[in-house]
């Protein structure tokens, strides 16, 4: 397949298999990764990771679920989903480092980072409960994702834009499955709309974080909030289940996972994840 410009292959890949040990190629080769005039390169790698970070370890979490979801097309649909947020992993962290000067690759930053250097939002790294929870968690983070990879598209940074335009259509689908079933919970019987609620319920209380801009993100995370609240109102009135009451989890100091403070599940993670790569480190296969 042709392209008119090297940045649209990106758009276009497709393979997103990927783990340690694999020796897949670099899945920036052959792009021009040189950051343009007029952007801060340390800015940019450091954005680059956190949206690398949120992609990787929400991914994990959604691995986490196969094989517990309710129907087997579901088992697929939860397995493509997250293998979508790896694949968006791999070229955000890829970019990364090439940004930021350090020229570290995926596997590099994946593996060979304590829990604290992670900069994922804390809504990424949830775990457990029913599959209610679940369908809260995606549907909240596909929806804000979403919103801030729309803006991101017409970036400056024509590797990160390239990297968005891909995201937009995955998220797309994310986000509409995600809908879908926290309607079909919600305004189904009375056992799965306490499931949806009880869901959305657990999952509000770390909304307020995706709206709350970091001084190095790249777009101001708080103008996303009334496209995120549009959508949701949609959804939550064919859903019938009611807003939840606002909340915040706390932090330190205010601090958040955008600053490496993250929940207690963190670090459980963060040594399943790495458990082969520390194991064996350098292996191939």
């Amino acid at each position: 397949m042709s392209f008119d410009n090297v940045y649209e292959s990106l758009i276009e890949e497709n393979d997103a298999r990927w783990a340690f040990g694999t020796g897949f190629e670099d899945p920036l080769s052959g792009v021009d990764t040189s950051v343009p005039d007029g952007l801060d390169a340390a800015a940019l790698g450091a954005y680059c990771l956190m949206l690398g970070d949120d992609a990787l370890i929400f991914s994990h979490r959604l691995q986490e679920w196969v094989t517990h979801a309710p129907e087997l097309e579901d088992e697929v649909a939860i397995a493509n989903i997250a293998l979508d947020l790896l694949g968006q992993a791999r070229l955000l962290l890829a970019r990364a480092g090439r940004a930021d000067g350090s020229d570290r690759g995926e596997d590099s930053f994946a593996f060979e980072r304590v829990e604290n250097e992670f900069r994922n939002v804390r809504l990424a790294e949830l775990d457990g409960g029913h599959f209610g929870h679940l369908i809260a968690r995606l549907f909240v983070f596909s929806t804000w994702r979403l919103a801030l990879m729309q803006e991101l598209e017409p970036g400056a940074d024509p590797v990160l834009a390239a990297i968005a335009a891909k995201a937009v259509k995955e998220l797309t689908y994310h986000r509409d499955y995600a809908a879908q079933w926290l309607i079909r919970l919600g305004d189904g019987t009375e056992v799965s709309h306490e499931r949806a609620q009880e869901g959305l319920d657990a999952t509000w209380p770390y909304v307020g974080e995706l709206f709350t801009t970091h001084p190095l993100e790249l777009v101001d995370a708080a103008t996303l909030r009334e496209e995120f609240d549009a959508v949701a109102g949609q959804v939550f009135t064919a859903a019938t289940v009611s807003w939840p009451e606002s909340g915040a989890v706390a932090g330190v100091s205010g601090r958040m996972g955008r600053d490496g403070v993250h929940t207690e599940k963190m670090g459980f993670l963060v040594g399943e994840l790495q458990s082969v790569a520390r194991a064996m480190p350098g292996a191939t296969w």
